[in-house]
């Protein structure tokens, strides 16, 4: 990687070439009403509802003092809790999973009511030079990344310097898909949902893992074909996602990464939060990535290469910050994440009935839908908004449950499936399921990592790559 001045300096002088200013717009639209004329017929908008409750009684160290809170969104109490949901079980499960480095080392958060009930680590940094992984210890979040790429562009909404609907030629003149009718028809929507029109899932994906710039492989879409009009179909993208970077820049006259800092990160509490290979090493404690080896678990040095999509992968978290983010996007920041940004955020709008073939997923699922940065999950009858994340040596899983008021996220510093299958196991104790043993027999590996519809590695087709790589879930 170039120094980060170097980094931005380089980026400034390409988007000059890329971006046209345009002027913003300045009428303000309500958010859940921009999206609507956006939405698919099979798949109309149906905004999920955080409820108010009473705040919990936990252990006061494991949670922000309830005056530093602010006071959750009105209505109608949440769904309580199943009687035999024990937080104390599910650490015991986590602390297990390192034993013996099983895995080499996590981190688990739980939040209720708008309380962190816990926000602990496990295992080690490192098996190298093993350090104990705690709340502030810092982990890659891969593609968990995407939910506050579209936050962002949420936010910006709000203020009226974006629509949903505003298309990305606008702020991104140079993009160009391989007809030039859709390139004018993409918008920012569609970005956030994977609705480009694209053929292929993770297009041009190889690319960035053979270490190519953005702003090259980004001029490639133009040569992908194309399987729909944008708007009307579903295919995971990582480099087409990511021009919502430049649309950020181009609305705002900031780079993405500061605008993530400035309105998200700060807002929030989320101090150890970073985006970048520069941020995570200058973290006072991360945990590094590992592989497995025929003598077990090996440290490497994180790859630099999806950090070149900060949108789609390149935001940094502690579990400590994850828990503030989970607060907030179970709606108890209004100050910061309003309750209708949050609706049209987590509001299904294409379906995604791929995330329903195996594991706990095959087990759970009825039916699968993509929203704006957000999945969002039909699970044995109960509404849960999810995203995976996976790059070389990391992994994690983020979980709401609307009706409880729950929210639940889970990062790793491995490729073992293994603590996968802890957080059907929460969602089945918080909702009553019966139990199953998901943390012995996960299945879920495969879908974490970027693969074809049919669950086998594509091929490379018409110069558009993609595969099973070792970053970039769907």
């Amino acid at each position: 990687m170039i120094p980060r001045q170097q980094e931005l300096t380089q980026a400034s002088r390409t988007m000059k070439d890329m971006v046209s200013r345009r002027p913003l717009r300045s009428l303000r639209f309500g958010l859940v009403g921009l999206l609507l004329p956006l939405t698919l017929s099979s798949t109309a908008q149906t905004p999920l509802r955080w409820h108010a409750v009473q705040a919990a009684s936990t252990d006061a160290a494991a949670q922000p003092a309830a005056s530093a809170l602010p006071q959750p969104l009105t209505g109608a109490a949440a769904a309580p809790l199943a009687p035999d949901f024990d937080v104390r079980a599910f650490e015991a499960m986590a602390q297990q999973l390192t034993v013996g480095q099983r895995v080499p080392g996590m981190a688990m958060a739980i939040v209720h009511e708008g309380r962190v009930l816990s926000a602990r680590g496990y295992g080690v940094t490192d098996v190298a030079a093993p350090q104990p992984i705690d709340g502030h210890t810092v982990f890659r979040l891969a593609s968990l990344s995407k939910a506050f790429a579209s936050t962002l562009a949420g936010l910006m909404v709000q203020d009226g310097a974006l629509r949903w609907d505003s298309k990305v030629t606008q702020y991104v003149p140079g993009f160009q898909l391989s007809d030039p009718a859709s390139s004018s028809r993409v918008t920012v929507a569609d970005l956030l949902s994977h609705r480009v029109g694209l053929q292929a899932h993770n297009a041009f994906d190889r690319d960035i893992e053979a270490n190519a710039e953005y702003y090259d492989v980004a001029r490639k879409l133009a040569q992908a074909p194309l399987k729909c009009t944008p708007g009307e179909c579903y295919a995971y993208q990582n480099v087409a996602f990511s021009l919502v970077g430049d649309v950020v820049f181009a609305a705002s006259g900031t780079f993405y990464e500061q605008a993530v800092d400035r309105r998200i990160f700060k807002p929030l509490g989320m101090n150890d939060a970073s985006i970048g290979l520069a941020g995570i090493e200058a973290s006072t404690r991360w945990a590094r990535p590992h592989v497995r080896s025929r003598n077990g678990w090996v440290s490497l040095s994180p790859k630099p290469t999806y950090y070149r999509l900060p949108p789609a992968a390149g935001v940094n978290a502690s579990i400590s910050d994850l828990a503030q983010w989970l607060v907030a996007q179970t709606g108890h920041r209004p100050d910061v994440l309003p309750a209708p940004l949050l609706a049209t955020l987590h509001a299904p709008l294409i379906a995604t009935p791929g995330e329903m073939r195996a594991g706990w997923r095959r087990e759970r699922i009825q039916s699968a839908s993509y929203g704006l940065g957000w999945r969002v999950f039909d699970y044995a009858g109960h509404q849960v908004v999810f995203h995976a994340g996976a790059v070389q040596g990391y992994r994690g899983l983020v979980a709401l449950v609307p009706e409880r008021d729950l929210g639940v996220a889970l990062v790793w510093n491995s490729e073992s499936p293994l603590p996968s299958g802890l957080l059907p196991t929460i969602l089945d104790r918080a909702i009553g399921l019966p139990a199953q043993p998901w943390v012995d027999t996960p299945a879920d590996y495969d879908l974490m990592l970027a693969e074809s519809p049919d669950g086998r590695a594509p091929a490379e087709a018409s110069g558009t790559s993609s595969g099973r790589a070792t970053a970039s879930p769907e």
